[in-house]
């Protein structure tokens, strides 16, 4: 089978940096699956890459910023009273919180400590980075009618309920 709309990919891969250091990676026991065909389960320039391809195809990109995580947006930093936050706030900690026009939730990681404040930054973590992405397609198959209804994958690899 090959890929295309409304099939279920499995992939093992890796991401890692231009500097080729590893920031992600499946294992053998634990790929990953998506649905194919525009429901935001992966990168659309690596979903596209994958198009008509079937199981043991192999694919080596380069994912500009725009194509990954997006440029890093200094708006989404924020500045913010300490007694806003629970007293075990720290550093690495995620948070969601609402965007600047009240109409998104965001998560925000705490990036600073100081003086009764505590900076947030709503960017990805990878946000205006480039990144290479390598990956080899282990398995196609149809989408069963619930992921098609539900927009991704359900069962090993996917998505539980």
């Amino acid at each position: 089978m090959l890929i295309a709309k409304d099939t279920v990919v499995t992939l093992s891969y890796r991401l890692s940096d231009r500097a080729g250091e590893v920031l992600e990676e499946t294992t053998d026991d634990a790929p990953a699956a998506y649905l194919h065909g525009g429901y935001d389960g992966i990168f659309p320039k690596v979903e596209a890459a994958l198009e008509g391809k079937a199981a043991g195809a192999e694919l080596d990109l380069v994912l500009e910023p725009e194509d990954a995580f997006g440029e890093y947006d200094a708006e989404l930093v924020r500045v913010e009273p300490a007694h806003l936050f629970p007293a075990e706030v720290h550093v690495g900690m995620q948070l969601e919180g609402a965007s600047e026009d009240g109409h998104h939730v965001m998560l925000y990681t705490v990036t600073d400590i100081a003086d009764g404040k505590v900076v947030v930054d709503g960017n990805h973590p990878l946000a205006g980075q480039a990144l290479r992405l390598q990956c080899t397609v282990r398995d196609v198959r149809a989408a069963s009618p619930e992921e098609l209804e539900h927009g991704h994958v359900h069962g090993p690899h996917g998505h539980h309920h």
